[in-house]
């Protein structure tokens, strides 16, 4: 997706149904127009004493015909624009989300998902009620205004007359360059409010738990009211200058209708125009008011939601930091070699590297365990390796080809990550773990259940694997949470799989059991574990250990026994701890 604005892409597939709809709307006010005209004309005929029957019946059909027409003609022009804003918000959020989905996972680290839901919801309704109602509005007003002063100046009514009469509304563009700007910052800061209130009430409903069992309610319910106080000082003071600026232009329509009828009226007593003209000047001055009062409400409206047009011009506009190359190719990862030359990498903002001078190869179907403390740099090195973070360039490559030339779909779908969160979808259990494969039948799911021993929990829930997820998994105990994630990788049966700490839930005995599984269903691929239990990697082909982005050791679980280091004396550590817990 490429930054061209919200707008220029919905119009270049809508203008034909806006052009339609203002056509519809001009001929239906053209013919509204008439109305006052028809009225003045009956008005003088019936003083003069020439009106008859036929010309009453006449007279009635005529009225009813401009308002058939009006009605018919206006009301379809109303669908027409009201339509294709609907088709606003289905081709706006698809975009939105398939721009989200092209961000990188540092953008999301500093932006929250209360944020992103206000531009979905918030944002996009504000700019649609602009383009259907709005522009349907503005539509109808404006064309019954230009058609009304068209035909009071095609009328006989004097054009001095038609001047005072008219001669307030001059000031209306004053008014909307004197307040538009004014709304439109005030309008900015109340989205900027309700996004963080959004933010805010996404995390404490997600920690609803922890704050009852810290019994700290009333401290969380009045964080969340400064957020609501904030949206509401913010919204009485768009609305105090909001409802000034829409009391001025009926205000002015009113000084119009005053002076039609002190200046017209004098006119008429003094026989310089006829009754039909007055009254159909003053029709033509009443039919104006609506328009006006329309249009009032519309240039609010626009002023308030381009401040929403401008948070979501702004936000297509962010260029995802990890851009696939043009000439990016496919890749063979069940084949290929990984080779960390000389990587140093520092997170966007941060100070100081997260990684330094890492040199590492990653054989094809060998296994790699990584240990080390926290922070370390573990997970870093992994999310470099999935490219959710962009290395520099050539300092890590795949087959002999840079990562950053390898097409993204490749690299990820051969690549099977299990996070130590184990996130799950608000769904059922077994399309969880079909997640990477849709298409898998009962027996494949069941088969990937065992192998990372959650079958046995699972049918013991009373629908077995139709049983549906809170949201991010609640349901399950964070164990079983982790198990399931694990599942739907090995259901994947990808070329290369990181397990990242991804059996730190699970009992001792289970985790045993996980691990011999994975040795044998990986067997001759390649396979990253991160852990910071040495009884789930001392199996591994290679170990290294990270402290402070460094590898300060490397070799095989009986080689790193036999050295002094972190490695032994995590190892003495927690086989101690074993001993101690077995005596217990």
């Amino acid at each position: 997706m490429k930054p061209n604005g919200i707008l220029k892409p919905y119009f270049a597939a809508t203008w034909r149904m806006y052009i339609s709809s203002i056509a519809l709307h001009a001929i239906a006010s053209i013919i509204y127009a008439y109305f006052p005209k028809l009225l003045g004309d009956f008005t003088d005929r019936l003083q003069s004493g020439d009106l008859v029957q036929h010309d009453v019946v006449r007279y009635s059909l005529l009225l009813l015909v401009i308002g058939m027409g009006y009605a018919l003609l206006g009301g379809y022009g109303q669908y027409l624009v009201m339509y294709v804003g609907r088709l606003f918000d289905y081709i706006t959020r698809r975009r939105l989300y398939t721009h989200f989905s092209e961000l990188s996972e540092h953008y999301y680290s500093k932006n929250g998902v209360g944020k992103m839901l206000n531009y979905f919801m918030n944002d996009v309704t504000g700019v649609r009620e602009s383009l259907s109602m709005g522009i349907n509005q503005l539509a109808m007003a404006s064309m019954l205004l230009l058609s009304c002063i068209g035909a009071m100046m095609l009328s006989d009514i004097p054009f001095y007359l038609i001047a005072a009469s008219v001669g307030p509304l001059f000031l209306i563009p004053w008014i909307v360059m004197r307040f538009g700007p004014v709304i439109r910052k005030r309008s900015l800061h109340v989205q900027e409010a309700l996004g963080t209130m959004t933010e805010s009430a996404e995390e404490q409903i997600s920690g609803i738990r922890v704050t009852k069992k810290f019994a700290v309610e009333q401290i969380m319910i009045e964080r969340f009211g400064s957020d609501v106080d904030r949206i509401r000082d913010n919204q009485l003071s768009l609305v105090r200058i909001s409802s000034l600026f829409q009391a001025l232009v009926p205000f002015l329509g009113s000084m119009s209708l005053i002076m039609a009828l002190a200046l017209g009226g004098y006119l008429t007593i003094t026989d310089k125009i006829t009754l039909g003209d007055f009254v159909a000047l003053t029709m033509y001055i009443r039919m104006l008011m609506n328009p006006l009062q329309q249009i009032g409400n519309v240039i609010n409206t626009l002023q308030r939601s381009r401040a929403s047009l401008q948070r979501l011009n702004e936000l297509v506009a962010i260029q995802p930091d990890i851009v696939e190359a043009e000439n990016a190719v496919p890749i063979e990862l069940e084949q290929s070699a990984i080779h960390l030359q000389d990587l140093t990498f520092t997170y966007p903002d941060a100070s100081s590297p997260a990684l330094r001078q890492i040199e590492l190869v990653i054989e094809p179907g060998t296994t790699l365990g990584i240990v080390g403390r926290t922070g370390s740099g573990k997970t870093t090195l992994v999310k470099l390796l999935l490219r959710t973070y962009e290395a520099p360039e050539r300092v890590i490559q795949i087959g002999g080809t840079s990562i950053r030339g390898i097409k993204l779909e490749s690299l990820r779908g051969q690549i099977a990550y299990v996070p130590q969160d184990g996130f799950l979808f608000s769904t059922t259990i077994g399309e969880n773990i079909a997640f990477a494969k849709r298409e898998a039948g009962k027996d494949e799911i069941e088969t990937a259940a065992k192998q990372a021993r959650i079958y046995d929990n699972i049918i013991d829930f009373p629908d077995g694997f139709e049983t549906k997820l809170g949201e991010k998994g609640i349901t399950l105990s964070g164990g079983q949470r982790q198990r399931t994630s694990l599942a739907r990788s090995l259901m994947k049966q990808a070329p290369l799989m990181i397990l990242d700490d991804s059996v730190s839930a699970v009992d001792a005995v289970t985790e045993t059991e996980i691990v011999k599984t994975i040795q044998e269903v990986r067997r001759n691929k390649t396979t990253v574990i991160i852990a910071h239990r040495i009884s789930a990697l001392k199996h591994a082909d290679l170990i290294i250990v990270m402290d402070e982005g460094r590898i300060v050791q490397r070799g095989k679980h009986e080689e790193l026994l036999a050295q002094p280091g972190q490695y032994a004396e995590l190892h003495a550590i927690q086989e101690e701890g074993s001993r101690h817990a077995a005596g217990q």
